[in-house]
């Protein structure tokens, strides 16, 4: 018997004002997970910044959002540039006022071998996954500091930061950082009000994901591989963003939230055959 499914996704989570001061700025929020939590985010009363560099993907946020009864505008920024993040921020402060919440969803990542992935390759993926949160952060940090108000940072990272991730090395050893900057960012910034908090989903199927992400092996028959016998749900990770974020967690900061039917512990006495990743990489290469 799978794990029992989620209420629907229009069911009270929070109370519907929970949000209604905050403006909440999402990296990739144009997309995918991205896209859910600024759906989450708008149901509880948020104005949304909608980032991202790519023009489709901010009217997709921007447009989800208003489906939902809620306020959004289109931030174009570039996370692996300080300059453009900058940028960023003054233009949703114009906008919609101070970001009392950031969410750094935006991040990269393309399965190869790690002696067949060029210098440009590394840097595509860490850029993105690790120097846009910092970049994210640490702007969003000295703005609050300086205004002497409180806020809560939520980085969306992956469980393989603590496992590793063979056929993926740049963004399993970028969102290890992520995870690293969860814990001491959070550390540092307490004193200042500033929650700092890490959500590792698991499997979140959606249609924005690259084809390359959905050809890996192992996307057939997800259910039962993994042991809550079904995949997540979008909005069950939009309630656990939302909750992190939420003066209901005001005590919550430096974790790293795992939400995955508890598929990265799967270990016991019997594996599936080993297979190196040169040899699945390969067999999807025409």
């Amino acid at each position: 018997m799978p794990l029992a499914p989620p209420r629907p996704r229009d069911t009270p989570f929070l109370p519907t004002d929970t949000f209604a001061d905050d403006v909440i700025l999402i990296t990739g929020g144009g997309t995918g997970l991205g896209k859910a939590m600024a759906e989450g985010f708008a149901r509880l009363g948020g104005r949304i910044a909608i980032a991202s560099r790519s023009e489709e993907h901010l009217k997709s946020g921007v447009a989800a959002v208003e489906a939902v009864g809620g306020k959004a505008v289109a931030i174009q920024m570039d996370v692996r540039s300080a300059e453009s993040v900058k940028a960023g921020f003054d233009k949703a402060e114009q906008l919609l006022g101070p970001v009392t919440i950031l969410v750094n969803n935006a991040a990269a990542n393309f399965p190869v071998p790690a002696e067949e992935l060029s210098a440009n390759g590394w840097r595509a993926i860490t850029q993105i996954t690790l120097d846009g949160p910092y970049f994210c952060s640490t702007e969003f940090a000295r703005r609050r500091i300086a205004l002497e108000a409180p806020g809560a940072i939520l980085c969306i990272g992956a469980t393989y930061a603590w496992t590793g991730g063979p056929g993926a090395a740049p963004s399993a050893a970028a969102k290890a950082g992520v995870a690293n900057l969860v814990q001491s960012l959070s550390v540092e910034w307490a004193p200042d009000g500033i929650r700092v908090n890490g959500l590792m989903p698991g499997v979140f199927p959606h249609e924005d994901q690259p084809q390359v992400l959905k050809d890996l092996p192992g996307r057939v028959d997800q259910e039962q591989r993994i042991p809550a016998l079904r995949v997540g749900e979008l909005h069950e990770l939009a309630w656990a963003a939302t909750f992190l974020c939420s003066p209901f967690a005001s005590y919550i900061t430096g974790h790293n939230l795992v939400i995955d039917g508890a598929n990265w512990l799967r270990r016991g006495l019997k594996f599936a055959p080993f297979e190196p990743v040169r040899d699945w990489a390969r067999s999807k290469k025409p």
